[in-house]
């Protein structure tokens, strides 16, 4: 599975991508929690399988589907979805132009239809906070098919070779509603965990290279702390969020570090006890 791998990204790397399409390729940098996570995700990819990413906020699912697109050095097209998303922010819009002193009606085409013709990446974030009635218009795209009929054309589209889908889901946040199984059932999924330990340590390291050694080892010390109040039922997932931990650490470097947590991780949570247990973990490391 390796050499599939291998073969792929030389393959799409052998594809030409215009300057403009370049600059959408992501950095990379994700860290896989374990030896089988990014290259199994790689495989999925690979085979042209719809992959479902379900993990906690701030898990690094964003970051995953980056660190993909860096590696098959792909641009990415994104959706971040809401309850507003209708058809035309997925597929585009009509609009009056005006050519040669006429005015004429065009199409601008939208996320998905770009990703299909030009094969890139198309990121669905959140994908469970859509309408259940606005994403099967996707379901021609996710399967064996990957064609869509464009609604507002007639135009059939049948999508490039390197066209890949990759959607994030937060389970059981406030806003969210399960998938449709029709929806689920066209996706691989993989769950996407918080990373722990040395990994942990490493991306604190290098993201804070300058960073006081000490706050360093505090951050990363809470963080423990935190994922084992989640794991125990004492915290949402959302107090341990890496990306909020990073947050309090950058603001620490400019600020007394009980507020910097305060701001980035214990203010955004809704019950007011888990606010006093973070604070309460946090000042046992603060000296």
């Amino acid at each position: 599975m390796t050499e599939l791998i291998m073969n792929e990204q030389q393959i799409r790397l052998n594809r030409i991508h215009s300057q403009e399409d370049s600059q959408l390729i992501g950095k990379g940098g994700y860290l896989s929690p374990n030896n089988d996570l990014f290259n199994d995700v790689l495989i999925a990819i690979s085979l042209k399988k719809p992959v479902l990413l379900k993990g906690p906020t701030g898990a690094g699912k964003t970051k995953l589907a980056e660190t993909v697109s860096h590696y098959f050095h792909q641009p990415v097209q994104s959706i971040n979805c809401s309850v507003d998303l209708d058809a035309e922010a997925l597929l585009g819009f009509k609009t009056i132009v005006l050519k040669d002193g006429t005015n004429v009606i065009e199409f601008v085409e939208g996320p998905v239809i770009e990703a299909m013709k030009k094969g890139h990446i198309l990121y669905i974030d959140e994908i469970n906070m859509a309408k259940a009635e606005t994403l099967p218009i996707l379901h021609s795209v996710l399967d064996y098919r990957r064609m869509l009929t464009n609604p507002f054309t007639g135009e059939v589209i049948q999508a490039h070779p390197d066209f890949s889908v990759i959607a994030a889901i937060n389970e059981g946040y406030i806003g969210t509603t399960p998938m449709n199984e029709a929806l689920k059932n066209r996706f691989v999924s993989f769950s996407v965990p918080y990373i722990s330990g040395e990994l942990l340590s490493n991306l604190w390291n290098e993201t804070f290279p300058t960073a006081p050694k000490q706050l360093i080892t505090v951050m990363l010390n809470l963080a423990e702390d935190l994922m084992e109040q989640v794991k125990q039922g004492l915290l949402s997932e959302e107090a341990a969020s890496i990306r909020s931990l990073l947050d309090a650490t950058e603001l620490a470097q400019y600020m007394e570090p009980m507020r910097a947590i305060t701001y980035a991780i214990a203010e955004k949570l809704e019950d007011e006890q888990e606010k006093n247990l973070v604070l309460e973990l946090a000042s046992s490391w603060i000296k």
